[in-house]
């Protein structure tokens, strides 16, 4: 299930530094006409140093819908469309923002200012832009796609002399529309090659034939091979969207789960990519348990060191603990015979950098570096984090555990959202970055399709390479044995 594969998570939140720059603090931007009234309270905003803390949901809906001298800052746009779903579901905030526009529309249209009229139009379809090009997802549910068709309608009645409003609407559709289709086309693919991570390859065969290829027939260059494993994973973590993480708060939420439960998205990209850390660290595990010859193991267990070490040269933090976490199972880790003959200095080196102790700190350290790293990037090359996703999901729970969504006035406490939106909107700018690396589909497709033993056959192979050594484990290759004599 589902962040259950890792015991030895963080316990407490730690908010990684913004890559955002001062424009996602939450404060107010000089010149973009602040709605509303400046610091302190101004009506049911509350703000802090500039900064707004806390509003009830009406009024920062209000703060989402611009006027003629007002447009809200991208940051709090992103930022509000991605946690109001916790308390409203996106087609009904649509229609309460197409309300609001609906109620300045008439009170502009009363004061017979075309001009004013035409400028506030243009920024409500800039604003639809932004929503539809940061949350596209939003408008599968066809009651939001009315929503905005209906808006759209109200629009464009002011734009009858150059159609410059109506040309934006119609782009804004289009890109909106491509979106959705392919959106729909992947989740197609994914449901065709959509099973249980532990449900390929040999079940109970242990040994397989001396001939039978393994990864260092496909690959023997570590540097190459973390390589593919980054292809793999900047792949499957740009199918990853900001409100696939929010669920993560949507999901969790007793108190508003009854409010959004029915309109939340089926997360399958979160789950493949955690599938993908279990079958990495199994396919690790495998590759080391079946090999026959304990020379050939200790080469084995030597490579994915290296292959690990090379991950987290490039920035690849998640296929990096996947390999360790492969080699640390305990049909691998029993192995001393094999695991003598290694030399693990670098092993240790890598241990020590996923030491989840202080909740990983040495890990975190790690990850700042490579994020100031990408800052001042020049290539993709340098461009690539791909942090732990167990720890940043961890990580976004515990931030939205530990904060209230209401505080006792009824306000909606929008600071804790700023840093959950702060987090996300990071996350999302690493998904962003294109592979410099170049593919090779022989080495991906054994990746990804190699047999995988279970966990019952990792134990046979590995103790059919190394005997029980003490009472606890000659009872449990005593279970094997029997359950294998009896299903045979």
């Amino acid at each position: 299930m589902f962040l259950e594969h890792q015991e030895t998570m963080p316990q407490t939140s730690v908010v990684f530094s913004s890559i955002l720059g001062p424009s996602c603090s939450g404060q107010v931007q000089p010149g973009m006409g602040e709605r509303g009234g400046g610091a302190g309270s101004s009506g049911d905003l509350v703000f802090q140093d500039g900064r707004l803390i806390s509003g009830s949901l009406e009024a920062l809906m209000e703060r989402l819908v611009p006027t003629v001298d007002y447009y809200p800052d991208r940051t709090y746009i992103f930022t509000f469309l991605l946690s109001s779903r916790v308390f409203i579901p996106p087609h009904d905030l649509l229609g309460r923002v197409g309300q609001i526009c609906l109620e300045q529309r008439q009170q502009l249209e009363a004061g017979s200012d075309k001009a004013r009229l035409k400028s506030f139009s243009a920024k409500i379809v800039q604003l639809l832009k932004e929503w539809t090009e940061a949350f596209p997802y939003d408008f599968q549910d066809e009651k939001a796609m009315a929503e905005l068709k209906a808006i759209t309608h109200r629009v464009t009645q002011c734009d009858e002399e150059n159609g410059t409003v109506k040309k934006a609407i119609a782009q804004m559709t289009q890109s909106l529309l491509l979106s959705l289709a392919a959106r729909s086309q992947l989740q197609e693919l994914r449901e065709k090659l959509r099973s249980p991570a532990m449900d390929k390859g040999p079940i109970l065969k242990a040994k397989p034939p001396a001939a039978q290829k393994d990864i260092l027939g496909v690959c023997c260059d570590p540097l190459v091979l973390a390589q593919q494993l980054t292809h793999i994973e900047l792949e499957r973590v740009n199918s990853i969207h900001p409100e696939d993480l929010m669920q993560i708060v949507s999901h969790m939420d007793s108190r508003d789960k009854h409010r959004c439960r029915g309109d939340l998205i089926k997360t399958y990209s979160l789950e493949a990519y955690d599938n993908w850390f279990n079958c990495l660290s199994m396919l690790v595990a495998t590759e080391v348990c079946r090999v026959v010859k304990k020379k050939h193991r200790t080469r084995m267990l030597e490579f994915f060191i290296d292959v690990a070490r090379e991950c987290f040269n490039i920035g690849n933090f998640n296929s990096m603990m996947a390999i360790i976490s492969g080699m640390n199972l305990s049909p691998v880790a029993r192995l001393k015979k094999t695991w003598s003959k290694v030399k693990t200095a670098k092993f240790d080196v890598l241990e020590h950098h996923m030491d989840p102790s202080s909740n990983f700190c040495n890990y975190r350290t790690a990850l700042q570096g490579a994020t100031q790293r990408s800052q001042m990037a020049n290539s993709s090359r340098e461009k690539i984090v791909i942090p732990v996703f167990n720890l940043f999901v961890k990580d976004i729970y515990f931030l939205h555990k530990i904060h209230t969504n209401h505080l006792p006035n009824g306000h909606i406490n929008f600071k804790k959202f700023w840093d959950i939106s702060r987090q996300i909107h990071e996350f999302m700018t690493w998904t962003q970055v294109e592979c410099p690396f170049e593919k090779d589909k022989k080495i991906q497709s054994y990746l990804l399709t190699a047999p995988i033993y279970s966990e019952e056959a990792l134990f046979i192979a590995s103790f059919e390479s190394e005997g029980p050594e003490n009472h606890m484990e000659k009872d449990s290759w005593k279970t094997l044995r029997t359950t294998l004599l009896n299903r045979a």
